[in-house]
């Protein structure tokens, strides 16, 4: 295995680590409902893209609707769906004979 011929220097290790730092990204504005947004993406909110909807975005509102919507349904459905199962007593037949 090869090993450093020379110890690396503070300055030198942070000059090579430099670039490692986190780096702002750019922001546009969107078109259709001016919030901030990266370029070149759909915008999150309303779902446009250069002048035209790419996305369809529902609202919060109709988002939790649906979800409660489809939490109460599936309780209703289980419960007609699954009926309630019989408990069977089990019993013994005969006893294992005894060796003497």
């Amino acid at each position: 295995m090869g090993l450093p011929a020379k110890r690396r220097t503070k300055q030198s290790k942070r000059e090579r680590a430099s670039h490692f730092a986190l780096k702002t990204f750019r922001l546009t504005t969107c078109s259709h409902c001016k919030r901030k947004i990266r370029p070149h993406m759909a915008c999150p909110h309303c779902g446009y893209y250069n002048g035209r909807q790419v996305l369809k975005i529902s609202s919060k509102i109709e988002k939790r609707a649906k979800r409660n919507k489809i939490a109460r349904g599936d309780k209703k459905e289980k419960e007609v769906t699954e009926p309630k199962k019989a408990e069977t007593k089990t019993t013994k037949t005969a006893e294992p004979k005894k060796k003497a």
